[in-house]
């Protein structure tokens, strides 16, 4: 098993560090990037407000995709493999979970 490392990713302009094995960083980077997408496209819509609010749509939309595709046996690399997005969850989970922490504090 590889040592984690902590990864750096953007989202809706927040800074989050998030612990990866050093082999997955490049996946984190790019599902990150396709997380703050879907948010941004939620938040511009002007519908929904605040961002845990924000990152549940977002989640929710994500895990529609995911399912679409997997009922239709689409086994494009592209779409990680539930583990990986559980795994991703969590730590978006505990990320989220940090900052509404600095936020009270």
């Amino acid at each position: 098993m590889s040592q984690a490392n902590t990864v750096t990713v953007k989202i809706l302009d927040k800074d989050y560090q998030v612990a990866c094995p050093e082999e997955q960083e490049a996946e984190l980077v790019v599902s990150a990037k396709y997380l703050d997408k879907q948010m941004r496209g939620i938040r511009e819509t002007g519908k929904v407000i605040g961002l845990e609010r924000i990152a549940v749509m977002a989640a929710l939309n994500i895990s529609y995709e995911l399912l679409q595709a997997s009922e239709h046996g689409e086994t494009d690399r592209s779409t990680p493999d539930p583990g990986a997005v559980e795994s991703l969850t969590r730590k978006l989970d505990d990320a989220l979970y940090q900052l509404r922490q600095l936020e009270i504090g």
